[in-house]
């Protein structure tokens, strides 16, 4: 039927994570493919080996293509390959998933109009350069939203080794990029930042794995620097070996304006890394407001260590000093009210001293563990009301 159709735009779509692909799909796939000159979208997430069958397919020159997205399921850890004749001038969105050096020439040469990009899971062992990452990324001028992502931990003391032996000489200034995601090791990132110039950037998306210690003072030096970058309200949210930290520009946005997820076991080690993180990032959260405290109960394993030490939740909230409410789950109503509580001789305005709200889900005998708290502020002349949500 494709055969004797009118040369009308063709659309691959094809989403399967659960079944293999038919073969009488295979085929129709691989026919469409044949028609380059009619190609603007192609969509596909499947299993290995098929999808590198189809991607075998895409050689030579697609003068229509529009969009191409290509993406196994999270499952398979295969390596694709990304055929190196491709050229698609008049492409503008990109999306790659585990595929093997996936951003080199002719297709970022030829393809100058890209608005996205998104390199998603490298591998660690094809470790890319951030020298090399630039030069290649600067021959994407128009970029709005660009993404990337490593697949694991990649050693800090792999990347030193990398930037001792070749110092970072190229400079990337991306005048409409509004949108920018980063998953890696902290030293990567923070080797990549003084590089970068993005003055309409409006949306910041940090992911870290496994890390012990945190070092970002260039990340907050790259925040400081971004007019469109507003931060108003934080939640952060632990779960299962995952620190979510959420930040909206002001109450009631519905999207957010940075995010940063870091991977870790327990509550303590999640606490401990969030403490690390915004003492450094204090400078460029000091206009926060609003501040929630989530816990994810089905995503907890049973085994995990749920208890933080309250030095450590004091250092955290030593960074939002200008909270005027504090919203906290049940499941921290002891934690955090223990870490509030003022010792002999302290002064009840330590911690918090804009608090006005301490909002709290839970029953009343719960918020009880709040009233030391609640009184010591009220007779400083700092009332704080205490309300349910």
């Amino acid at each position: 039927m494709l055969a004797h159709s009118p040369p009308l735009p063709l659309v691959i779509d094809y989403i399967n994570v659960d079944h293999d692909i038919a073969a009488e799909e295979e085929e129709g796939i691989m026919f469409a493919l044949q028609h380059h000159s009619r190609v603007r979208r192609v969509r596909l997430l499947m299993s290995f080996p098929k999808l590198q069958k189809l991607i075998s397919a895409i050689d030579g020159e697609f003068p229509m293509l529009e969009y191409l997205y290509i993406a196994p399921p999270d499952k398979h850890d295969f390596r694709l390959i990304l055929p190196k004749t491709i050229l698609a001038s008049n492409l503008r969105h990109l999306v790659l998933k585990r595929f093997a050096f996936p951003i080199g020439p002719p297709l970022l040469t030829t393809a100058t109009g890209l608005t996205t990009l998104s390199l998603m899971k490298i591998r660690p062992s094809e470790f890319i350069h951030p020298n090399n990452l630039l030069q290649r990324l600067s021959l994407l001028p128009q970029l709005e939203t660009l993404g990337v992502t490593f697949d694991s931990p990649v050693p800090s003391r792999d990347v030193e080794r990398q930037l001792m032996a070749a110092p970072i000489t190229a400079y990337v200034t991306f005048p409409h990029l509004h949108w920018f995601a980063f998953g890696g090791p902290s030293t990567y990132l923070e080797a990549l930042l003084p590089r970068l110039t993005m003055p309409l950037l409006e949306r910041l998306q940090i992911i870290f794995f496994h890390q012990l210690n945190f070092s970002v003072p260039r990340l907050v030096q790259f925040m400081g620097a971004i007019q469109n970058l507003r931060l108003g309200k934080v939640k952060l949210q632990f779960s299962n070996n995952l620190l979510y930290a959420l930040v909206h520009p002001h109450e009631g946005a519905a999207i957010y304006s940075f995010s940063l997820e870091a991977h870790c076991r327990h509550i303590d080690w999640m606490v401990a890394s969030a403490t690390q993180i915004f003492r450094t990032l204090r400078p460029v959260f000091s206009a926060v407001e609003h501040l929630t405290l989530d816990f994810l109960r089905d995503a907890i394993a049973s085994d995990t260590n749920d208890e933080a030490d309250p030095i450590q939740w004091r250092e955290l909230f030593r960074s939002f000093g200008n909270v005027k409410t504090l919203r906290v789950d049940s499941d921290f109503l002891t934690q955090v009210s223990r870490s509030l509580q003022v010792d002999d001789g302290g002064s009840p305005m330590g911690l918090l001293p804009e608090l006005k709200k301490l909002e709290y889900n839970g029953d009343r005998i719960a918020s009880n563990s709040f009233d030391a708290f609640i009184n010591a502020r009220n007779n400083a002349g700092h009332s704080v009301a205490l309300v349910r949500y």
